[in-house]
């Protein structure tokens, strides 16, 4: 099986950079409305690349390759060269924790005042509602605990 060349009448696209991500290519020729659009069109193989059915929405588009959507033709153009350095991004130091937590097999009494400090939780006193905040209104529901509300 042989390659036929064929020659077609195709509509130049220039990008800044590449690669280029399809589905951007797509939207900077105007071919579709929007990113979901393209990616849609892409996904549902309506878009073929360099001849070749594509369904990758984010395939990698180089100088020179060739789109083919909706019975149009669009040829990727950059002048830049081709950027392939990944990207790496430091990570970001852990916060350190506010309790550090006791080494395991310290002594019972210990072990047992921190779960009593954890099972009793008591309401911080003298605390100011917040602005807007409206006051308790009726008495608590019996079987939900709920108070009812008003607008």
């Amino acid at each position: 099986m042989s390659q036929e060349e064929i020659e077609v009448e195709a509509i130049g696209v220039e990008v800044a950079s590449q690669p280029i991500e399809l589905y951007k290519v797509l939207k900077i020729a105007n071919a579709v409305s929007g990113g979901g659009e393209a990616k849609f069109v892409i996904a549902e193989g309506y878009v073929a690349v360099n001849g070749e059915l594509e369904q990758r929405k984010r395939c990698k588009v180089y100088d020179g390759d060739v789109i083919e959507f909706n019975n149009e033709y669009y040829v990727v153009l950059c002048d830049q060269p081709v950027d392939e350095s990944p990207k790496v991004t430091e990570p970001k130091p852990a916060k350190p924790e506010k309790h550090a937590k006791k080494p395991a097999g310290g002594s019972k009494a210990a072990a047992k005042s921190q779960a009593k400090k954890t099972a009793k939780s008591k309401p911080a006193k003298n605390k100011k509602p917040k602005a807007g905040a409206e006051k308790k209104s009726g008495p608590a529901d019996k079987a939900t605990g709920r108070r009812p509300i008003s607008f």
